[in-house]
């Protein structure tokens, strides 16, 4: 379905205002940079405004450029106290445990930005925090996972008053050129090059009662949030809820049956409903699979077995096939011609790339692109290679630094 992610999008313009904030304090021109996403900071500042998820990605892509900062990411999230957040911040900071203001953030985070869910799970005596993409986030994934780890991370330190601090946070990308940067901001010890990002909490602290918890201000709070929450499911078509549960399910897709399940829906009538809107499950999952593959072969982080087996396939050859029928050649021959790219483009652009500012846009317009061998929708376009993607797919550190 053309345009369909971009279709189930919608970012609160209080976020891009604190991006705005954050350039105009480092002296950039950030009327020239709203302008070259065709928005002003009069419409900015419209409460009913909210953004495209393709807005969103240039605002963002164009804010390193002009900034000239690679760690925007870090210091825009410092920005986001809980009061950002509006109503699902004051339910978090009004929670009776840590385990409950989390549990606010993994209920509602879509209320705010739907490009990453929240989830939590308790390993080794410790809690992992994790933030898994909604959807394949490309050269958005350095600065969307550091800006939304560092106000949740803040939002859970405020609540907690210091009394279950955070101690470990996981990126999984490769180091960025700032990890003094990034332990400053964070405050806990930063691993790179990991398998997942989040972060971690003890699990000593996690059901220990708050000093600002307010029963009756949460209870008010979260059922705002919960009838917020309940018109935009009521308005959200089947095929985008399918498409994000896929996304949030990576490595362990569900089958229609189960999908169903989770969606309170019979499989008879999922299906008719997919088929309403002209698609369906397995349609979508192809969708799906076919964006992680464009994405993974073009950063280089994973080899072809590795890949066919987190999408899905029951051997690679099953994967080659599927994937020459999307792209019209193999997915060896893709990444080759992504690495060939990166490679042609490398000489005028290396200082810059070295900084960590993504190459793609130069004065709002793009310089060069990935090759595609084949035309895509929008939907399906291969995200242009980023500086974080060289990282990634440098070699990795020994098993004992990677977290599982």
């Amino acid at each position: 379905m053309r345009g369909g992610w971009d279709e189930s999008f919608a970012l609160p313009a209080l976020y891009v205002r604190h991006i705005a904030a954050q350039l105009r304090a480092m002296g950039a021109d950030v009327e020239r940079w709203l302008r070259q996403s065709g928005l002003d900071e009069r419409r900015l500042s419209d409460p009913g405004f909210s953004l495209r998820h393709a807005t969103f990605h240039r605002l963002v892509v164009d804010s390193l450029a002009v900034s000239g900062e690679p760690a925007m990411g870090l210091l825009v999230g410092r920005r986001l106290t809980a009061s950002a957040h509006g109503m699902v911040g004051y339910a978090a900071m009004s929670s009776a445990t840590v385990r409950q203001a989390l549990e606010v953030f993994e209920r509602f985070a879509r209320l705010r930005i739907s490009l990453v869910s929240v989830s939590h799970e308790i390993r080794r005596g410790e809690v992992r925090v994790r933030f898994c993409e909604t959807r394949p986030l490309g050269d958005l994934r350095r600065p969307l996972q550091e800006a939304v780890i560092v106000t949740v991370k803040d939002v859970l330190d405020a609540v907690s008053m210091g009394a279950c601090k955070v101690t470990r946070v996981s990126f999984p990308f490769g180091d960025p050129g700032y990890p003094e940067l990034a332990r400053d901001v964070l405050r806990a010890e930063v691993r790179y090059g990991q398998r997942w990002a989040g972060f971690v909490v003890p699990l000593s602290g996690f059901d220990a009662p708050l000093k600002l918890a307010d029963a009756d201000a949460h209870r008010e709070a979260a059922a705002i949030c919960q009838r917020e929450l309940e018109r935009l499911v009521a308005d959200e078509g089947a095929a985008a809820r399918v498409r994000r549960l896929l996304l949030e399910r990576q490595g362990g897709f569900p089958s229609l049956k189960l999908a169903a399940r989770s969606l309170h829906l019979t499989p008879r009538t999922l299906h008719r409903r997919l088929c309403d809107e002209g698609t369906s499950f397995q349609v979508l999952l192809d969708e799906v699979r076919r964006a992680l593959a464009v994405e993974q072969l073009t950063s280089g982080r994973v080899g072809v077995e590795e890949l066919a087996y987190s999408l899905g396939y029951s051997d690679a050859a099953n994967f080659r096939r599927a994937f020459r029928r999307w792209e019209g050649v193999p997915p060896s021959e893709y990444r080759a011609a992504q690495e060939a790219s990166k490679i042609a483009s490398e000489p005028g652009e290396a200082r810059e790339a070295d900084a960590g500012i993504p190459n793609v846009f130069r004065g709002g317009r793009p310089t060069h692109r990935p090759v595609q061998p084949r035309d895509r929708t929008p939907l399906q376009r291969a995200p242009a290679a980023s500086s974080t993607s060289r990282a990634a797919a440098r070699p990795k550190r020994s098993a004992s630094s990677i977290d599982e």
